[in-house]
């Protein structure tokens, strides 16, 4: 269902959303998430029509943040929202039952909370500060991670686990070590100098843990 690389895209004073997606793209990203805030939904779908039509253009998938009719309009592959945002049945009955849904979760408290609702996957974070996110919750961290990640194979819940929040390339050994199934980026592939070898080395950081 997810890649174990997952773009959150970022804009720059540089470059638009549109910009740094297909950098990353072109890096060999395949699932990416539009994340546009304080912004009209009008003006969202006219970057998430573009970002469609690049992910259709190199065989990724598109999820959307917060708009699920946006999402639902473009034909995207999924919806994330947090937890502050529209419920997981809200959007369920904007996009329908194909779409899959993300929700964010800080604690495993949160995390029972978006399975009873029906999320697809489960957005953890954050691991360490980032700018890129307002209201930050409290840090997990790598002992976060690994007492979260234990709670959840006790309860033996399944779903997907996405770190996210301040993640580095030289952190994903070690984070998906904790038993993460996907690792989420925004900055440091936004501005990475190697976009292609950051990529790379994340994909076969994942196969690596897989044996």
């Amino acid at each position: 269902m997810l890649e174990p690389l997952y773009y959150i895209s970022q804009a720059t004073v540089e470059k638009t959303h549109i910009d740094t997606i297909r950098e990353v793209l072109e890096a060999g990203c395949r699932l990416v998430q539009l994340r546009i805030k304080r912004r009209p939904e009008e003006e969202v779908l006219k970057h998430a029509i573009e970002a469609k039509a690049l992910c259709d253009e190199f065989g990724a998938r598109l999820i959307i943040n917060d708009f699920p009719q946006v999402a639902a309009t473009v034909g995207a592959y999924g919806v994330h929202v947090g937890l502050v945002d529209m419920s997981i049945a809200e959007v369920r009955a904007i996009v329908g039952n194909s779409m899959i849904i993300g929700g964010t979760a800080n604690t495993f408290e949160h995390i029972r909370q978006r399975v009873n609702e029906g999320a697809s996957y489960i957005g953890l974070g954050p691991y360490r500060f980032t700018i890129t996110k307002e209201k930050l919750s409290p840090i997990l961290g790598l002992e976060g991670y690994h007492r979260i990640l234990q709670q959840c194979r006790e309860a033996n819940i399944n779903l997907p686990i996405v770190a996210v929040g301040g993640i580095g390339a030289d952190d994903v050994p070690a984070l998906f070590e904790t038993g993460v199934d996907t690792i989420a980026m925004s900055a440091a592939l936004t501005y990475a100098t190697n976009k292609k070898e950051m990529v790379t080395k994340i994909v076969q950081a994942y196969a690596q843990h897989r044996q």
